[in-house]
C-alpha cells in the first residue's frame, strides 16, 4: 500500500483525489476563456489549470500558447503585443482572453495551477500575488527548472510550486533507487524550497512515468502526484486505483463522472 503524504501547503488542504479543470476544460475548443472557467467552477470544480504569458506592457494574460495564431482569430507573439491589441483577440472567434488577475478576483473560492510559459510573466505573476495574498490559492510550475527555481527564489515557502523537468527526473532515478546523490542535488532545489507537487504524464515518449515506484518516491517527499491530461475514463480509473493524488482533465464531466461513482467527488 502507497502511504499518502501530508498537506505541506495550505493550496493541497482539500480531500483527494484532487480533480482539476485542464485549461478550464479544453474539449470545446475554449480554452483558458472566462466561460470555460465559469462552467467549470458551476460543476464544482474548485481546482483550475491555466497558463500565463505578459504583453509587452505587462499585463499577465491567461493563455497557453506564445502566439495568437492557433486558436484565436488575431495573430502575433503575446509578449511583442500591447494589452490593447491581445485583448481585441477571440478565442474561436467569440471569447476574449482574460487577465489572470480578473480570474483571480472572479472565482474568490478557486484555487490555481499556473504554468509560467514565459520568462516575462514571472516577476508580473509574484506582484500580483503579493498584492492579492493570493499564496494559498495558487500553485506554479513550468518545464524550465531555472525558472521554477527563481520563482522560488524571490517568493520563497509562502509560494507552492510543483518540480521542474529535472527534478522530475531526479525523482524517477530515485524511485529505481538509482545514485546515492544528497537529495537536494539529486532533486534540484524545489525539495529544499518549495515543491509541494509533480506534476506528469502518465508516459512520456512511450516510458511510463507515474507507476507504484514513483508514486512511492513522491510520497516518501511529502509531495503530491497529479497526472496529465488524461481524458478517458478508463485511465482515469486506472490511476485512481494505482494511487495518484490529482487528474487534469479536458473532459470535466467525463472525471466528475469517474469521481462521483467512486464516492470521491467533493
Amino acid at each position: 500500500m502507497i502511504r499518502k503524504p501530508g498537506i505541506r501547503h495550505p493550496y493541497l488542504d482539500h480531500p483527494a483525489p484532487l480533480p482539476f479543470a485542464h485549461r478550464g476544460g479544453a474539449a470545446d475548443g475554449l480554452e483558458n476563456t472566462a466561460v470555460a472557467f465559469r462552467r467549470a467552477v458551476d460543476r464544482g470544480y474548485r481546482y483550475l489549470e491555466t497558463d500565463v504569458h505578459a504583453t509587452s506592457d505587462g499585463k499577465l494574460v491567461a493563455f497557453h500558447d506564445t502566439t495568437l495564431d492557433r486558436v484565436t482569430d488575431s495573430r502575433g507573439e503575446i509578449r511583442a503585443l500591447p494589452w490593447r491589441a491581445v485583448r481585441r483577440a477571440r478565442v474561436a472567434g467569440r471569447e476574449p482572453l482574460p487577465l489572470f488577475e480578473d480570474l483571480l478576483e472572479e472565482f474568490p473560492q478557486a484555487r490555481w495551477n499556473v504554468d509560467l510559459k514565459a520568462e516575462a510573466a514571472l516577476v508580473p505573476l509574484l506582484d500580483l500575488l503579493r498584492r492579492t495574498d493570493a499564496w494559498d490559492r495558487v500553485c506554479v510550475g513550468s518545464f524550465s527548472e531555472a525558472r521554477v527555481g527563481r520563482a522560488q527564489r524571490l517568493a520563497g515557502r509562502r509560494m507552492a510550486t510543483s518540480l521542474g523537468t529535472g527534478g522530475v527526473a531526479g525523482l524517477r532515478m530515485r524511485s529505481y533507487g538509482r545514485g546515492s546523490l544528497p537529495l537536494d542535488r539529486l532533486l534540484g532545489a524545489a525539495v529544499r524550497r518549495s515543491a509541494v507537487c509533480v506534476q506528469v504524464p502518465e508516459r512520456h515518449s512511450g516510458i511510463p512515468v507515474v507507476d507504484r515506484l514513483f508514486l512511492r518516491a513522491a510520497h516518501a517527499l511529502g509531495m503530491q502526484v497529479h497526472v496529465w491530461t488524461v481524458n478517458d475514463a478508463d485511465r482515469m480509473a486506472a490511476l485512481l486505483d494505482l494511487g495518484v493524488d490529482g487528474i487534469m482533465t479536458d473532459q470535466i464531466d467525463t472525471l466528475r463522472t469517474v469521481l462521483a461513482g467512486r464516492g470521491c467527488w467533493v
